[in-house]
């Protein structure tokens, strides 16, 4: 079977019923892997895919709403933006000011502003769900792949949370 989408074009599912999606969206200089999945087609409703292809034709917004979302839990010494930050000053060390775009004085921001946004995952079957609908990947250092920040979204791209992929 198949769903087809104005955005999205056909979604064909694999033999287990899953469907999946894939392109490279520009953001500013950068380049970002935005992926659509769903474990069951069946799952994946018409309205979900059009907030996804709304979530994708905002990047620029959502990025700006996540990276917000980061320097409001400066004030959470506890926060994993804060332990993100710690843990890439002390493995950087004076590296660190290589990979900033800007150096401001304050390294917790200019490290935030510096985060690249590497990948959107939307994940379509949990629209309108609790579980989060997309994700964006951060990071500092894009050859350094498990140094990352993750931002999860509902289905209105508000912010549910900032981890780590630790």
């Amino acid at each position: 079977m198949a769903i087809e989408h104005d955005f999205f074009g056909l979604l064909e599912s694999g033999p287990d019923g899953s469907i999946f999606w894939s392109e490279n969206v520009e953001l500013g200089d950068q380049t970002v892997t935005v992926d659509l999945t769903a474990p069951d087609q069946d799952d994946v409703s018409e309205a979900a895919l059009d907030v996804a292809a709304g979530l994708i034709s905002a990047i620029e917004t959502i990025d700006r709403s996540a990276r917000n979302a980061m320097v409001a839990e400066l004030d959470d010494r506890t926060s994993e933006v804060i332990e993100y930050i710690l843990q890439q000053q002390a493995s950087l060390g004076d590296e660190l000011t290589e990979l900033l775009v800007d150096v401001s004085g304050d390294t917790h921001i200019d490290i935030i502003r510096s985060l690249q946004l590497m990948s959107m995952t939307i994940l379509a079957d949990e629209h309108g769900g609790a579980d989060p609908f997309a994700v964006l990947e951060y990071a500092l250092d894009p050859d350094a792949t498990d140094d990352v920040l993750l931002v999860n979204l509902d289905s209105d791209g508000d912010v549910l949370s900032v981890t780590s992929a630790d």
